[in-house]
Parts: structure tokens; sequence; C-alpha cells
């Protein structure tokens, strides 16, 4: 299939109206309010590094996939936090990589990679064991050049926004340096997103201690529970100031729970003690939903709760490497009865947003699109992590359209550390979602008008809305 029909419906009808449609789509600025990307790299600016350390090292999507076949992260350069050796020679891990590259027929990773070669990097020699090192040659020639430095990468994508997550122990002064240059805060190029998971879920590393140096940076007495939200209403209102419009929230469930504050403050302080349970700590997660939820009523901060994910499942990966290394897996997760405390007390109100994500695919059409169909302050959130690949996305839309519509979701995130893969992931979902409409306008169930108004909705003003970005304070 030709590049320029990638993703489109082989129906030559569809096709037809597919091209036309993503002809609308294609050149809408990237809007991106979720991602990992580490803000120092558009605030410093440097050459990226070796086409392994740019491309390989950091992306667990393909390194948990040659661990899967008995390629050790370690021998894929990912850094250990035991001490152990690793492979340090950027040529030998690319060489390793592309030995394994067969594992990879028909996932998105192989999509999105291949994508970055032709697009990004203008290298279009297949990846084999016989053209690694010509490939990495060519990636290599195109990283020393001044086009390619993260600055002069970030205008060619077409990125108008891109958010960063960062936590509440974070000093935020990459940000602060972006700001300094006209590139952050308020308004900005890049903002942050407020990530409190290590101050709030008590079987994070060392919860107590980061509780406490949450109290030292705000100078709030976090030793009491009043304390403590008064140290996260702070950082809250620093990181809006750093450009912030939403929060984000990695919980195990989606569960909400309303403790009052006396109860609050006991399970605060049991949690201090260091003798809360696993229970205990469900409890307080789930209450700092709705705790949040009131901040929110009033500094506007956009809610992104992303459950579902079975955190360093994978022990022996955990202990050679450490977090969010590929080690992570999903679970079933439950959103009609767990979200239930948070949406009688503020469901209906327009002034809370909350978008809802999930990694268990099967509650699209039975809770998640009723349920954002039904309550003012609830949007979807796109397809992410194990489910971003085009068979998912086209499933979302197919789910979700008849229950919540188009207007109740909330764009494409691309959830992503790998800076080179944005564009590519957001191509991917504005061709996927081309070919959905233009079936909708094959059908007669849709005029090709509307579908154009909506395909540039989708792509670039329902994400502005949704997350608030671009709005004055």
């Amino acid at each position: 299939m030709p590049t320029n029909d990638l993703l489109f419906p082989a129906d030559p009808a569809q096709r037809a109206v597919a091209r036309r449609l993503y002809a609308l789509a294609a050149p809408q600025p990237i809007i991106s309010p979720h991602g990992h990307v580490d803000p120092a790299i558009l605030a410093e600016d440097r050459p990226f590094p070796d086409p392994a350390r740019l491309l390989i090292v950091p992306d667990h999507y393909l390194t948990r996939m040659l661990l899967s076949q008995g390629v050790p992260p370690a021998d894929l350069g990912v850094p250990s936090r035991d001490g152990s050796p690793v492979e340090a020679d950027g040529r030998t891990i690319w060489r390793r990589f592309a030995a394994h590259w067969h594992l990879f027929r028909g996932t998105p990773s192989r999509l999105w990679l291949e994508q970055t070669f032709t697009d990004v990097f203008g290298v279009t020699t297949p990846l084999s064991p016989a053209t690694a090192d010509a490939v990495y040659d060519e990636v290599a020639a195109r990283l020393a050049e001044p086009a390619f430095r993260p600055r002069a990468l970030f205008e060619r994508f077409g990125i108008e926004v891109l958010a960063t997550t960062e936590s509440p122990l974070d000093d935020l002064g990459q940000h602060a340096k972006l700001a300094a240059d006209g590139w952050g805060g308020p308004g900005g190029r890049v903002i942050t997103t407020f990530r409190p998971d290590n101050v709030v879920d008590m079987e994070f590393d060392d919860w107590a201690g980061n509780v406490a140096r949450l109290g030292e940076i705000t100078g709030e007495d976090t030793g009491t529970y009043a304390g403590y939200l008064a140290a996260l209403r702070q950082r809250r209102a620093a990181f809006i100031a750093a450009g912030a419009t939403s929060s984000d929230h990695g919980h195990p469930t989606a569960r909400t729970l309303d403790l009052g504050p006396a109860q609050a403050a006991a399970l605060y302080d049991k949690g201090r003690r260091g003798q809360a349970d696993a229970a205990d700590a469900e409890t307080f997660r789930a209450h700092m939903l709705l705790e949040f939820a009131r901040m929110s009523l009033d500094d506007g901060l956009v809610i992104q709760l992303h459950p579902g994910s079975v955190r360093n499942h994978n022990r022996w990966l955990y202990a050679r490497h450490g977090r969010d290394v590929g080690g992570d897996l999903p679970q079933a997760t439950e959103y009609l009865h767990a979200l239930t405390p948070l949406l009688d007390a503020h469901g209906n109100d327009p002034r809370l947003r909350v978008v809802l994500y999930t990694l268990d695919e099967y509650t699209f059409t039975r809770e998640l699109a009723p349920l954002a169909g039904g309550y003012a302050a609830l949007y979807l959130g796109a397809p992410w992590w194990f489910l971003d690949s085009p068979e998912v996305l086209r499933r979302f839309r197919e789910s979700v359209t008849e229950s919540a519509g188009f207007y109740n979701t909330a764009g494409f995130v691309d959830d992503t550390r790998a800076f080179c893969s944005i564009p590519v992931r957001h191509d991917v979902a504005r061709r996927v979602d081309a070919g959905y409409l233009a079936r909708l306008v094959t059908e007669h169930r849709l005029g090709e008008d509307e579908a154009a108004e909506t395909i540039v909705d989708l792509a670039y003003r329902l994400p502005k809305k949704v997350f608030r970005i671009g709005e004055s304070a």
C-alpha cells in the first residue's frame, strides 16, 4: 500500500473519502496534552546522543519485547539500579536490536519506528540485520545536523503545545529555563503536568519520606493531614504558574471515596507511622481523588485518571532496572461503582473536568462511553499504552461513538517518552479517524462536510478545549 494510503480503508470509495479527510487533519498543529518527554531535552537543546540511546535504550515498548525472547535489558543499554554492567556501545546495541527486528512484525512499535525513520530522519533503507550499520550511520548523520536539534525538530513536527509530567517534588527548574527562553509557562509551548502519585500512594517507595520532603519544599507541616493538603495546594499553584492545565493520577484502580476530614487524617497518620496495609493504601488513594476534585473546582486543573496498571509485575526487572522499563501489566478495571462517590459529589458540575483512560478495552462500551455520555464532568481519553494501536483506535471509535459521540472524547494523547515518535503517533491516530469517518460518510450516516469539521475537531480543537489549553487564567 502506498505510504499516503497507510491505514486507510481497502474499499476504494471509503479510501477516497479518507484521503480527503486526512488532508484536512494532517496539517493541524499537534496538541500533546499528556506525555513523558524529559523537559531537559528542550530546555538544554543539546544534540541527541547516538541513535541507539535516542530510539532504543529508553523505549520500554522495544526492550520488553526482546526480554520476552531472552535478551536482557542490560544488553540493550538499559541502566541498572544494582550496579551491574550494561552495554555501553551504541552500535552494538543497534546491531543486537536489528538482529531481533522480526519480533516486531505486525506491532505498533514497528509501525512507529519505521515511520520515524522515514518521516523524521528521511531514512528509507529497510532495517534488517544486514542493513543495521547503514541505517545507524544514516540516522547518526542526521543527528549531527543543526536541523535535528530538539527545538528545531519541535518546530518541524508542528507541535503547538507539549505537556510533560512532573511530581510535586520536582523543582520545575527545566520549566523555569523554558519560560525564560519564551518556551514555557502559561501560554507557552512546553507546559508541565501535576503527577502526585509519589506523595499520594502509600505503597510508593519511601512514601513517608516523600511526604516529609513535600513539607520541606513548601514550608508546610506535612506531619498533619491539614498541612499535607495545604502543601499539595501550594505545589499545584506552582505547577499552574509553570503552565500546567491538568493533573495526572496513575492509580491501580478507579476507586473514589470521601472519608471525611477526621477519618482521612487518622488514615494519613497511620500511613506516616508505617502501619498502613494494602487496603489502607487503596482507601487513601480513593479518598485523595475526591480531595483533588475539590481542589480542581478551585484551581481549574483537569483531572486525568490512568488506572489499571499492575506496576512492576516483573519483579526481577524492577530489582535490576527500576520503574518504567517494561515490567508493568494491565488488569481488569471497574469504573461504574468505583467512580460513584466522585460523580455523586461533582459529576454534574461542568467546572470539573475528568478525563478517563483505561487499559481494559472491554469497559469502553459497558461503562466508559455511557458514563461520559451522561455526566458533564467526564470525558474519554484515547486508548493508551497497551491499547495504543491502529486496531484498538478503530475499535475505540466503533465502541464509544454511539453512547458518547465524538464530543465527549478528549482527542489523542501520545503518552510517550520517545520525542521523535510524537508526530508519527498523532499521524496514526489521524489516519485511523479519517478511515472511520470515511466509513460513516460512505454509509450515508454523516455528510462529508460534517466529517470534515469533525476530524479537525478530533485532531486539534477538542484536545485544546478539554485540557483547557490556551484558556486565559
